[in-house]
């Protein structure tokens, strides 16, 4: 847990390091442009019909409508007037965040992928798990079921706390599909890749929860109503600008992580195939003999010339000495 703990928080301030770079902020001016071109052609020539039919949607109601009417006889004024052009940037910011994911994954995430291989994991080997046709597979259909799933949630957004974390966990969730995907790509095969979101399934969609709620941040950007109609042109290019850092932030963080886990899962696989010495027996634990003197000792040494002579009285005597 404290090694997955120290994973996390080093590929964090990584990533948030590279952002500074300026490669990856001229990255993140390219969907930009896309997205700019596409926030101010949709407001152009549908914004006005947006908050109508939104105005029609919230007085379709009896039951609204009489709210509405209680709230304005609290002198609150024209209440719909208000909400319906909110409801509008509500409804369509996950659409935007959606797009903007989409082309963070297409144009900017192989780009930072390549750059963080090159920097910090040269020679990771390259498996080649996922081809661009399985990764754009892989997109389509995890935004598909996010689609759904905000489709659905959208009459829940009408109460407060729930607008503040539906949302963020639904982008997380597929920030968390899509970019750990997109990071292990090139360097992880198909097998790797599936072992790598079980053992480390809650950190990935941690941080995915994580920039789920950073990708929530710039709606601050165009919160009102009246000042996102007044500022229209200055607001969404840089609010589309903040989602595209986050975006960034967002796939050099699964970047770090997903290349530092997938080379500590091979560390782990060569460890693992690596032959264990078997043990030694406990004779040979034992201490060894002590090697014998190979000098003689003196019960087995020859004797002195001396000693080997016959006693005296064993010599034969002199004839002439005999009395």
């Amino acid at each position: 847990m404290l090694t997955r703990m120290g994973l996390l928080l080093d590929s964090f301030w990584r990533a948030a390091a590279y952002c500074m770079r300026p490669r990856v902020i001229l990255l993140s001016l390219l969907p930009l442009m896309l997205m700019a071109g596409l926030a101010f052609g949709l407001g152009y020539f549908y914004w006005d019909v947006a908050v109508q039919s939104m105005h029609s949607l919230l007085d379709a109601s009896p039951m609204l409508k009489n709210f509405w009417s209680w709230l304005e006889g609290w002198g609150l004024g024209s209440v719909v007037a208000v909400l319906a052009p909110m409801m509008v940037i509500l409804t369509a910011t996950p659409v935007l965040v959606v797009v903007s994911l989409l082309l963070v994954a297409v144009l900017m995430t192989p780009a930072l992928v390549t750059l963080v291989a090159e920097r910090r994991f040269p020679e990771l080997v390259r498996k080649k798990g996922g081809s661009f046709f399985a990764s754009l597979a892989w997109s389509v259909g995890s935004t598909a079921l996010a689609l759904v799933a905000l489709a659905v949630s959208v009459p829940l957004w009408l109460v407060p706390p729930l607008v503040l974390v539906l949302p963020p966990l639904i982008w997380g969730w597929l920030t968390y599909r899509v970019m750990a995907f997109d990071a292990l790509a090139e360097h992880a095969s198909k097998e790797e890749r599936k072992r790598l979101f079980e053992r480390h399934r809650a950190s990935l969609l941690g941080i995915g929860i994580i920039t789920g709620y950073l990708g929530a941040a710039p709606s601050i950007v165009w919160a009102s109503g009246v000042l996102f109609v007044a500022a229209f042109a200055v607001l969404v290019p840089l609010a589309i600008w903040i989602y595209m850092l986050v975006f960034a932030f967002s796939s050099l963080w699964f970047t770090h992580f997903c290349l530092a886990a997938l080379q500590e899962l091979r560390e782990d696989d060569v460890r693992a195939t690596m032959p264990v010495p078997s043990r030694l027996p406990l004779d040979a634990l034992a201490p060894a003999p002590a090697i014998a003197d190979t000098a003689p000792s003196p019960a087995s040494a020859p004797a002195p010339a001396a000693a080997i002579l016959p006693a005296p009285s064993a010599l034969p005597t002199d004839p002439r000495s005999t009395p």
